[in-house]
């Protein structure tokens, strides 16, 4: 079974897909930040490394998905293939920080991919306003992550909510994380692993 977990920069996906792959006993597939060879330059300079970096993305992705599908186990991903598609690779375009060539390019090569696997059983977005998502940033402290633009930030909610709205896929499971602290609130991580347990009843 796949279980995706999607939101902006700094909504808690890898957080929260720590804690419900220990609570459930479950695979977790996290995203590549850390080693991605492509991140800080991106930050720097959004124009020139934008292509590189999505297709750097979209490879990691889809080789995941791949791995996923084949996978006998539940596995939870940290951030959906779709993202790159729908979320980060248009708004780039629409800033004017990735050319409609590459933009195209891009797009044809990520339709191709997502015809050769199957969507995620489960789909859990985070839901998170901007000053949350620029403390979470902030509160990591992540080098590379200083200059992220606000504009930026927020070209991306907007995008994730109006896929999020016309998301037909699969099970979609929303958690608004400004009211629900899951990190230190037990309370809190409780309701989200009950609402986990409605949406997969009977998947297994």
């Amino acid at each position: 079974m796949h279980i995706a977990v999607a939101g902006n920069i700094g909504s808690g996906k890898t957080t929260l897909t720590r804690m419900i792959t220990k609570h459930y006993n479950w695979t977790p597939k996290y995203e590549s930040v850390d080693f991605n060879p492509y991140l800080a330059d991106f930050y720097n300079d959004m124009e020139r490394w934008s292509f590189n970096l999505q297709i750097y993305f979209l490879n990691k992705r889809f080789l995941d998905v791949v791995e996923i599908n084949k996978a006998k186990e539940v596995v939870v991903q940290d951030r959906s293939i779709y993202e790159d598609a729908c979320i980060f690779a248009p708004n780039l375009h629409a800033m004017g920080l990735m050319s409609t060539r590459d933009f195209e390019n891009y797009s044809s090569l990520f339709y191709l991919m997502v015809s050769l696997v199957k969507a995620p059983d489960l789909l859990i977005y985070l839901r998170s306003t901007i000053p949350n998502l620029v403390n979470n940033i902030q509160k990591r402290g992540r080098e590379y992550e200083s200059s992220i633009r606000i504009d930026y930030l927020k070209g991306l909610n907007d995008r994730y909510e109006s896929w999020i709205e016309g998301y037909k896929d699969g099970k979609l499971l929303i958690i608004d994380v400004d009211a629900l602290k899951f990190e230190d609130n037990p309370e809190d991580f409780g309701t989200i692993t009950d609402r986990i347990d409605a949406q997969l009843h009977g998947l297994f």
